[in-house]
């Protein structure tokens, strides 16, 4: 397992190694050093002859002198650029030790390897000027470009503006950085890597789940065991729409659940017969003790909004004692009708909002929820007293205390009835025994998994939600 730090952390945990007897200098020697490996091995791969460090006046500027200076003195053709005009007593240090050549506008020479040393996690304004035009020309030199800590310009919720660094390579000093892993992080900053430069987390950071984990909550099965061994999902969906309730029902087959059962409107169920011949069907009537016999309840899938429906909620919060996911219209109807309703229940709770649906469950905007999405996550989880899967391209999953991002995803997954895939899956997964936020975090990765391997084999633009389902044996294999 991995660990995600924000911005904020590091910054403390900066201070921390500083305090501790580490001087700031030696920090900045220690990344530059590492910097200076990563353009290295940058050049020989891409057959590049020359590279041009990109340095503003603060930290992240001092990092790339001190590369440059290293890459300079073993004789490789670089060269920095620099138009700031104020300096970091550490950067103005490493600066007068670099020999090179220093450029004091941009140039028409092309570059093999071009290094952006602007800003990194030092920025609290957005880019403008010559700054503006120094992004520019990073990102319109044509050249492989690696960013130093950060891509110049994202923000800590990773979120990029107009004036944004794209990288093709981000080496993320002293530990792995959120702000890579979320939102528009995932688009520009490339591959990434993190540069050990003797920095201790001083505190968690999220949770970056890898293959060993999940693969830890799908073990070898005994030969001797039943489907009783692995516990009993039930779905409660459909009724607006019925693609939903299948989808759900669908994924939920492919978990390892023992059971699943799909519970349909009186209006769906002629439909439902022999859709799914595994499921075991039901016509809903009320919430009774066949459906509370269940392991897992997930809930709201293509249900459409109402205070029937809400009646229901707080029927299942009151009177279940399993696991219950809400999903989709549940949300939205807990949205409509009271999110109070999530304070008196006998169950544990997964709740698993798109942005849209979380910004009605707290009355905010989507783009002030995405602007602080852990924190905002991790603040209506401890309020309620849920796990929520917060989904985007980079999932947030918390409890109120732990936290993860999930890493994996693709854009084959941008089509609706993939949170419906979801919920199934989580659904059966818990089924079978397994917490609730790890649950969330397995069932988000396999389902990411799932997605990387249909862009894999039928493009980014074709595969749909039930495509998903079929991919799903083939995520759990890769682990």
């Amino acid at each position: 397992m991995k660990y995600a730090f924000s911005n904020e952390q590091m910054r403390r945990a900066d201070a921390a190694a500083i305090a501790a007897g580490t001087p700031a200098l030696e920090l900045m020697e220690r990344a530059g050093q590492a910097l200076a490996r990563a353009v290295s091995t940058a050049m020989q791969k891409k057959g590049a002859a020359d590279a041009l460090f990109v340095c503003g006046g603060g930290n992240n500027g001092g990092d790339g002198f001190v590369a440059a200076r290293i890459l300079h003195e073993a004789g490789e053709d670089v060269s920095v650029l620099c138009l700031a005009g104020h300096f970091s007593p550490d950067c103005a240090a490493v600066r007068e030790r670099y020999r090179g050549e220093v450029l004091g506008r941009i140039p028409r020479r092309r570059y093999g390897v071009v290094v952006d040393c602007l800003f990194g996690t030092g920025l609290s304004r957005p880019i403008e000027g010559e700054n503006a035009a120094l992004v520019e020309f990073i990102n319109g030199c044509g050249a492989y470009v690696i960013a130093c800590d950060l891509p110049s310009g994202l923000s800590e919720s990773g979120i990029a503006p107009a004036v944004c660094v794209h990288a093709d390579e981000t080496l993320s000093m002293g530990q792995l950085k959120q702000a890579l892993l979320l939102a528009d992080g995932a688009d520009v900053a490339g591959s990434v890597t993190a540069a050990d430069i003797g920095i201790p987390a001083l505190e968690r950071g999220a949770e970056v789940w890898e293959a060993a984990d999940v693969k830890k909550l799908f073990p070898v099965r005994r030969s001797n065991s039943h489907k009783g061994s692995y516990g009993a999902a039930c779905i409660l969906a459909g009724g607006a729409y019925s693609g939903a309730a299948f989808l759900a029902a669908g994924a939920c087959l492919k978990s390892g659940a023992g059971y699943t059962k799909l519970c349909v409107t009186e209006r769906l169920f002629p439909y439902a017969v022999g859709k799914l011949p595994a499921v075991v069907l039901k016509e809903f009537k009320a919430i009774d003790g066949d459906i509370l016999a269940a392991d897992c309840i997930a809930a709201g899938m293509g249900t459409g909004v109402s205070e029937r429906l809400y009646v229901h909620i707080a029927e299942l919060l009151g009177a279940y004692t399993g696991t219950l996911v809400l999903d989709a219209d549940a949300l939205n109807t807990i949205a409509a009708y009271g999110a109070e309703v999530l304070d008196k229940k006998s169950c544990k709770v997964i709740v698993t909002p798109h942005p849209k649906e979380f910004a009605r469950l707290v009355d905010k905007g989507v783009s002030e929820v995405l602007a602080d999405a852990v924190n905002e996550a991790k603040a209506f989880a401890q309020r309620r007293g849920v796990v929520v899967v917060l989904k985007n391209n980079r999932s947030v999953i918390t409890d109120g205390e732990r936290v993860a991002i999930n890493p994996t995803g693709s854009p084959a997954l941008a089509k609706g009835g993939s949170g419906d895939v979801l919920s199934g899956l989580l659904a059966g997964t818990c089924a079978r025994g397994v917490a609730p936020f790890d649950a969330a975090c397995a069932a988000s990765w396999l389902l990411g998994r799932a997605g990387e391997i249909a862009g894999e084999r039928m493009g980014e633009y074709a595969p749909d939600a039930s495509d998903i389902i079929g991919f799903l044996p083939d995520a759990m294999c890769s682990l």
